[in-house]
């Protein structure tokens, strides 16, 4: 069947109904990659009892997916833009309803482990492809903002529903529903997205750098791997030899891509106009926002008492400022504000979030939620203007290639954040706890409030509340440099991005004809 109705509208610079149906084609594989982030949170305690991992088992269980997912993202955006966005799309489509299909039933912990590892390979295949799919369907600058503003709600409220989901599965099913609930939503995009997708891939792209695969893995999954353990285990020597490996084979990779003939990533993306401070801005606020993740989850549960399930619930009653804050970015730049001013607010905004973070005390609920709410709301409009600048910079044969950088560069940032502020909130954390308490509470919050409940009477009663107070001290400690790091970076937006106008963010008009031919063609 031939896509006319389509190519037509593309060529004309302008998306129509068909353009924005698929876009909501497009957010259900983004929604539920972005969900299954968060989607164990409350099934662990019931695959535990029911598959009885081990300690490593269930770490694994855990962090394999964010693993594979982070390693391959660089692999799969340059491959979709050689076999199409779309093709490899569906590709990973399948493949993630199979690995759900198999993780639901899953019968040890080593077949849920390999399942979850083939759901971090689909969702490296979906993230990349959805982003790139929008910049190829959505041409005009205005219309295209639009769609990657949606695209941010999107995975934003992902993160967020995915505990609230899975709690409410566990409740009344069984652990193996939250993999379940993947499959609707798969099948309907295997069934659509061949009618409602368009084709699009680059008409030249080299050969495939397969050299390049394993260095890419050696780079990030060495240096996540280190940033996710160190909050927990401090920093140990271990952890800093593995982020110093991954840092020597991203040297290696570099350097490859600035010599192969045909790079993966291909270092003319960041001679783009706005491309590179995107990259990197867009990073800082995947730091800004995980690096508060990792308190305030703590704090409603471990500080405030709350349950798991009522931690997630409340920490929902956020997420409607912050649904509205992409959106009102872009009406803002449609309108006229330059971009820069846009984005220097939004960190200006998420820098005063972290400031009202350091003032909550052990009894600071709404003024926690309310922090969060501000704090994320100015972090999404950075995101969403980045992820368009960066989108818009690129030629559009390499979306997928520029797409991948973007997500890859937001694992790094959030593992990052949550090192860089949980070790800073940790060491404040150790200082002030009482230095006759117990070993365990002299670690974590967690060990604290174990310990606590084996002292008896008033002796407990007095560790948990130092050890609150302790815990809060370092958030309130992580916060305030949360916050000089956001002045930080809205400064350097306004001084980066200023002179970048609406017409230096657009690829060249060569990159959109060569774009069209492959277009032109749907399955």
């Amino acid at each position: 069947m031939t896509n006319s109705t389509s190519t037509n509208t593309i060529r004309a610079g302008l998306a129509g109904r068909r353009e924005w149906t698929a876009l909501g084609v497009l957010m259900l594989p983004l929604l539920l990659v972005s969900m299954d982030v968060s989607v164990l949170y409350f099934a662990i305690p019931a695959i535990s009892a029911d598959l009885e991992p081990t300690g490593t088992q269930q770490l694994w269980i855990f962090d394999i997916y964010a693993f594979v997912l982070a390693g391959l993202l660089m692999t799969m955006g340059s491959l979709g833009d050689r076999i199409g966005r779309r093709r490899l799309l569906l590709i990973g489509a399948a493949a993630f309803g199979a690995a759900s299909l198999v993780a639901a039933y899953a019968n040890s912990a080593e077949t849920l482990i390999a399942a979850r590892a083939v759901l971090g390979i689909g969702g490296a295949t979906l993230m990349p492809s959805t982003m790139a799919l929008v910049r190829t369907m959505f041409t005009d600058p205005g219309q295209r903002a639009k769609a990657i503003g949606i695209w941010s709600g999107v995975m934003t409220a992902g993160i967020a529903l995915g505990s609230v989901l899975s709690g409410i599965l566990v409740q009344y099913f069984w652990w193996g529903s939250v993999f379940l609930v993947n499959l609707p939503a798969m099948a309907l995009l295997l069934v659509l997205g061949p009618i409602l997708l368009p084709e699009s891939k680059n008409p030249a792209p080299g050969r495939f750098d397969l050299v390049s695969v394993p260095l890419s893995m050696a780079a990030v999954l060495p240096v996540v791997y280190g940033l996710k353990e160190i909050p927990s285990e401090g920093v140990h020597p271990l952890y800093v030899a593995s982020i110093a490996t991954g840092l020597f084979f991203a040297a290696l990779f570099v350097h490859r891509q600035r010599t192969a003939a045909s790079p993966m990533i291909s270092p003319a993306l960041f001679r783009g106009r706005g491309f590179a401070p995107a990259v990197v801005l867009n990073l800082i606020s995947s730091f800004a926002m995980m690096g508060s993740a990792f308190f305030t989850t703590q704090y409603l549960q471990s500080v405030l008492g709350k349950s798991a399930m009522e931690a997630a619930l409340w920490a929902l009653l956020p997420s409607l400022p912050i649904g509205m804050a992409a959106p009102v970015a872009t009406q803002l730049v449609q309108k006229g504000v330059n971009r820069a001013y846009v984005v220097t607010t939004g960190f200006a905004i998420g820098a005063a979030g972290y400031g009202m973070l350091a003032l909550a005390g052990t009894d600071s609920l709404w003024l926690v939620l309310a922090a969060c709410a501000v704090l994320s709301s100015g972090i999404v409009m950075v995101i969403s203007q980045m992820t368009d600048l960066a989108l818009g910079a690129a030629p559009a044969e390499q979306a997928g290639a520029a797409s991948s950088l973007l997500e890859t560069g937001s694992e790094f940032g959030g593992a990052l954040g949550m090192a860089t502020l949980g070790s800073i909130g940790t060491a404040i954390y150790r200082h002030e706890i009482p230095s006759g308490a117990p070993a365990p509470a002299h670690e974590t919050l967690g060990g604290a409030l174990a310990v606590a409940g084996q002292l008896p009477g008033r002796a407990g009663e007095a560790l948990v509340t130092a050890a609150r107070e302790a815990f809060t001290g370092g958030m309130q400690g992580a916060a305030l440099a949360g916050a000089a790091l956001l002045v930080l970076a809205g400064t350097a937006a306004a001084v980066t991005l200023r002179r970048v106008t609406v017409r230096d963010e657009e690829a060249q008009p060569v990159a959109e004809t060569e774009e069209a031919e492959p277009v032109k063609a749907m399955a």
